[in-house]
């Protein structure tokens, strides 16, 4: 994120994560399992279709910072959900 800061000035995004593609189902899948939720999730029909899964590109990345992603998804996810059941109950001040 520093180099990025430094080392880039322009309007078009960066995309600073794997390419890794996930649908959002399997993406739900995936969380639910990491936090142990047992629940249903429920898709909201009634509304517009979203795009249904993600892959995003991450060659200006690589390009302009010589940099890629060494974290995976699942990894990421964990240390993310580490963090949040860590500070969830942390006030602000």
């Amino acid at each position: 994120m520093l180099d990025a800061t430094q080392l880039y000035n322009l309007s078009v995004p960066v995309n600073l994560r794997s390419s890794h593609e996930i649908s959002i189902n399997n993406l739900i899948k995936l969380i639910a399992d990491l936090t142990d939720f047992d629940g249903d999730s429920e898709w909201a029909t009634f509304k517009p279709d979203g795009q249904p899964r993600r892959r995003l590109d991450t060659t200006r990345a690589q390009e302009r910072f010589n940099w890629t992603a060494d974290t995976d998804l699942e990894q990421g996810l964990l240390e993310t959900i580490e963090w949040y059941e860590q500070n969830r109950s942390v006030k602000s001040t």
